[in-house]
């Protein structure tokens, strides 16, 4: 099993779980986070750290965001690993509570 950026993600971007995986598991896009299923070794150490509660495991994503774990393996092969924290997006906490943004998804 591994874990899972969900929608809550979407233009916020925080970090903070970069910070904390042991085994730089997570890609960068413009404006989301995914985690590569083929490096995350199930330490949940991400999942505590995320301040808008947007990593699962792949058992638990919530019910109409399942198509995020084909997701995040889809982009994880396209995107760049990222292995230290950065800034948020500028408007990543008017983003935090909004639902329905996958829309807003930048490739």
């Amino acid at each position: 099993m591994t874990y899972v950026v969900t929608e809550a993600c979407v233009r916020c971007k925080y970090t903070d779980c970069v910070d904390v995986c042991p085994v730089d598991c997570f890609r960068e896009g413009p404006n989301f986070l995914v985690i590569d299923p083929d490096e995350c070794i199930d330490c949940t150490l991400c999942v505590a750290e995320c301040p808008v509660e947007a990593i699962f495991a792949e058992d638990d994503v919530p019910a109409g965001q399942e198509s995020f774990i084909a997701l995040n393996a889809e982009l994880a092969r396209e995107w760049k690993p990222i292995v230290e924290r950065k800034d948020p997006l500028p408007d990543a906490d008017e983003w935090a509570k909004v639902k329905d943004k996958l829309d807003h998804l930048l490739r």
